[in-house]
């Protein structure tokens, strides 16, 4: 708890918070005060709970710029936060002195990506798989069409690593995906999400013929048709993820495409990367004897 002058404190008056102009919320000083011995004191767990339901009030979040289905870059937006130390400071000068009016001061949150780096790491490509599905098949298709869209324009910097499963994020039904055939342990079962291995392995395929650094990467207990034996990368969101990290000297950026029954990942950079694409040896399939 606070203690402040009370020379000109007036417990009856209402302080009102505005943002951009506009009032998002009234505090009446009685309420928010504690009197002890006579001095006026802030009740400090009821300030904190209001500057927790101003920064949901205010709070916008930065987005990335992207790259859409026809090519054209999706210029970045500049997100907002709460500046709590600036408004503490406005708060406590306001409540125990003049003044019944603050505008909230706000700290802008700048994007990782902006337009102006998307078009200069889309020009040289570096690595490009391409593997095939049944599209006829509506429940699997739609798994890969999701997580493709989740890797879709994603940007991995100098010395970053890339967790499968952070970006792609829990396959669960309320995000859209269905539940699809999936290998668990060698059997094949019916799970959510079923059928983006099919994404985590062309995705592994196309950075490691770029040349990145593969970290972590699993295959599955059972030979998968989508590609060359011991060429697949299996994920799960509570067992394996695929990890790799971009160890070039410039940002590296994925994009990921379906039409139809194909799914192509294309991994670029700038003009500048210095960077040594891998050969790529496919195992030979053992044969039964």
């Amino acid at each position: 708890m606070l203690f402040f002058s009370v020379q000109q404190f007036h417990p009856q008056d209402n302080l009102y918070v505005t943002y951009n102009g506009n009032p998002i919320a009234t505090v009446n000083r009685a309420e928010y005060s504690l009197p002890l011995l006579g001095v006026p004191t802030l009740n400090t767990k009821k300030y904190t709970d209001f500057l927790t339901y101003l920064e949901e009030q205010v709070y916008e979040e930065s987005k990335d710029a992207k790259i859409d289905k026809t090519g054209e870059i999706v210029k970045e937006q500049v997100g907002v936060k709460l500046d709590r130390y600036k408004f503490t400071k406005l708060f406590y000068s306001r409540f125990f002195g003049k003044g019944d009016f603050i505008e909230v001061p706000v700290e802008r949150i700048y994007p990782r990506v902006d337009s102006e780096l998307l078009s200069t790491i889309r020009v040289k490509k570096i690595g490009q798989y391409v593997t095939h599905f049944n599209s006829s098949n509506k429940e699997r298709s739609t798994n890969i069409v999701l997580s493709a869209a989740a890797i879709d324009s994603h940007v991995l910097f100098q010395n970053e690593t890339f967790s499968f499963n952070k970006i792609v994020g829990k396959r669960t039904a309320a995000r859209g995906y269905q539940p699809a055939p999936e290998i668990i342990r060698g059997e094949l079962i019916e799970g959510i999400g079923g059928g983006i291995c099919q994404t985590s392995s062309t995705l592994f395929n196309a950075v490691d013929l770029a040349g990145v650094e593969i970290i972590k990467r699993y295959s599955h207990s059972k030979r998968v048709g989508y590609v060359p034996p011991g060429r697949d990368a299996t994920v799960s969101w509570y067992g394996p993820d695929f990890l790799f990290k971009n160890t070039y000297n410039q940002p590296i950026l994925i994009r990921a495409k379906v039409h139809g029954g194909t799914l192509i990942v294309t991994v670029y950079s700038s003009e500048d990367i210095n960077y040594t694409p891998r050969k790529i040896t496919p195992k030979k399939e053992k044969k039964d004897h």
